[in-house]
């Protein structure tokens, strides 16, 4: 099962403060351990929203907002994406975290869609076509 740990941002973060040499060492041990333990598919951290865009789809208008947006607290500061046995040792990793801000906050958990969740309707015209991509995107082509 693949999961992503979703850090969420705060203003500090939004203000455009990157981390300090001991959180990014801290860092850096949990990623290794991730990595060590052959869990870690993928993990980064994000620049604030004032560089960023949303794309708004209302009906059949198309319209984008630039940054930054209002509430830091519904943002996302980083993410890691790993693949486990299931939801308890997610949460086991997610525990592990180093605490990038000292302060109160929550780590959201979502577990990513497989194929097979889709039952019948990925049909295997769909399913070949993902395992398609996949591997292309395995390969850089």
């Amino acid at each position: 099962m693949r999961f992503m740990i979703i850090l969420k941002s705060n203003e500090e973060v939004e203000g455009g403060a990157v981390a300090d040499e001991q959180l990014l060492t801290e860092m850096g041990r949990y990623n290794e351990e991730l990595v060590k333990a052959g869990v870690m598919l993928a993990g980064e951290g994000l620049h604030p929203s004032s560089r960023g865009a949303k794309v708004r789809f209302k009906g059949g208008e198309v319209s984008v907002i630039d940054g930054p947006f209002a509430e830091a607290k519904e943002l996302i500061a980083g993410y890691w994406l790993i693949q486990v046995r299931n939801l308890d040792e997610a949460i086991a990793w997610t525990k592990r975290i180093p605490n990038p801000t000292n302060e109160d906050h929550d780590v959201e958990i979502r577990q990513v869609f497989e194929a097979e969740d889709f039952g019948a309707e990925l049909t295997p015209e769909l399913r070949a076509q993902e395992e398609s991509q996949r591997a292309r995107m395995l390969r850089g082509s």
